[in-house]
C-alpha cells in the first residue's frame, strides 16, 4: 500500500490538493500535527473540491504517534538528500511504502531524517529553485511509484465515457 506522510503541513491548498491525489491514486494520507490549518477551512474543501470525503486519512498528534501505529519502508523527500527518487524500488505491491514531505517552510527536521539517511531523496532541479511545490512533489512521487507497480487497478480510461468517446463525437 502506498501512503503520503505530511509533517506539520501548513498551507491548507497543498493539503486540499494532495488529499485529492489521494483519492485518485488510492492513496492512504497520514497528517502529523500541528497542522497550520483546520480540516474543515474554504482552502481545503477548494483545493479538493468534492473528492475529499472520499479520501482515506489520519490525523496523528505527533511523529512518535505515527511510528507507533505505522509500520513499512519509510521514504524522505527532503532538500538534504543525494539521491533522486528515481533511484528506488517501489515496485513490491504488498509492501506497506510511505512517503514522508516535510512543512512548507522548513521541511523535515534533521533529527528526524538522521536514522534515515539511506532513504532520504531529492527531486533533480536547478540551482535556482529549493524546492518543488508540495502539492506537485506529492503527485511526481505517488506516480513514480505506480508505474513501477504498473498502475495497480487503477482506470486508464475514464469511467462516464466509452473507450472511442472522441471518436464517436
Amino acid at each position: 500500500m502506498l501512503n503520503v506522510v505530511l509533517f506539520e503541513p501548513e498551507i491548507p491548498g497543498n493539503t486540499g490538493n494532495i488529499m485529492r491525489t489521494c483519492v485518485a491514486t488510492d492513496t492512504k494520507l497520514h497528517l502529523i500535527k500541528p497542522l497550520g490549518f483546520s480540516l474543515d477551512e474554504k482552502y481545503i474543501k477548494r483545493s479538493g473540491v468534492n473528492y475529499i470525503e472520499h479520501c482515506d486519512y489520519t490525523v496523528y498528534e505527533n511523529i512518535e504517534d505515527f511510528f507507533s501505529k505505522n509500520k513499512g519502508t519509510y521514504y524522505f523527500l527532503t532538500r538534504y538528500g543525494h539521491k533522486p527518487h528515481t533511484s528506488f524500488d517501489y515496485s513490491n505491491k504488498e509492501e506497506n511504502i510511505y512517503f514522508f514531505f516535510g512543512k512548507e517552510s522548513t521541511g523535515i527536521p534533521p533529527e528526524i531524517l538522521k536514522p534515515y539517511i539511506e532513504n532520504c531523496m531529492r527531486m533533480p532541479m536547478t540551482d535556482k529553485v529549493r524546492a518543488l511545490n508540495l502539492s506537485n512533489t506529492v503527485a511526481i512521487m505517488i506516480y513514480e511509484a505506480l508505474r513501477q507497480q504498473n498502475y495497480r487497478d487503477l482506470l486508464f480510461d475514464e469511467p462516464h465515457k466509452s473507450k472511442n468517446f472522441i471518436e464517436e463525437s
